[in-house]
């Protein structure tokens, strides 16, 4: 118990002497002889001058005016992706279409056949089909 007690200690002791250090502040980055000189040398390569950014941010605000080029390649990427809603909507609608005509056809069919077969049952052969039993007026 007594030594760790101790080790935190230790520990506790090296990381204030670390903090309280001038050197601790460029242990990371070795120190070269521009940025010595130049209190802000390596900002100077990551900011930009206040004018330039006021420049850069009008330029490129949601109300700022775009170029005729923007507005052509922004109007063909709606066309195109219009002609694509409406190719695939009229691809479904035929297919549909198709299917329903089959489904039709089909039950037509099956009545037809239905009704074929209940007037065989039921024809009793002394009458001519029901079709041609009606009175001529």
């Amino acid at each position: 118990m007594s030594c760790t007690y101790a080790t935190v200690l230790a520990l506790l002791a090296v990381l204030l002497a670390l903090s309280l250090s001038l050197e601790a502040e460029s242990a990371a980055v070795p120190s070269s002889t521009s940025s010595t000189t130049d209190p802000q040398g390596p900002l100077k390569r990551v900011f930009m001058k206040e004018a330039d950014a006021s420049n850069f941010f009008r330029r490129r605000t949601r109300r700022g005016a775009k170029s005729q080029d923007e507005i052509n390649a922004e109007q063909r990427l709606v066309l195109a992706a219009d002609e694509r809603r409406r190719e695939f909507h009229e691809e479904q609608r035929n297919e549909f279409e198709n299917y329903a005509e089959e489904d039709n056809d089909e039950q037509d069919e099956r009545t037809r056949a239905s009704t074929e077969q209940w007037r065989e049952f039921h024809y009793d052969g002394m009458h001519p089909p029901q079709e041609y039993n009606r009175p001529s007026v």
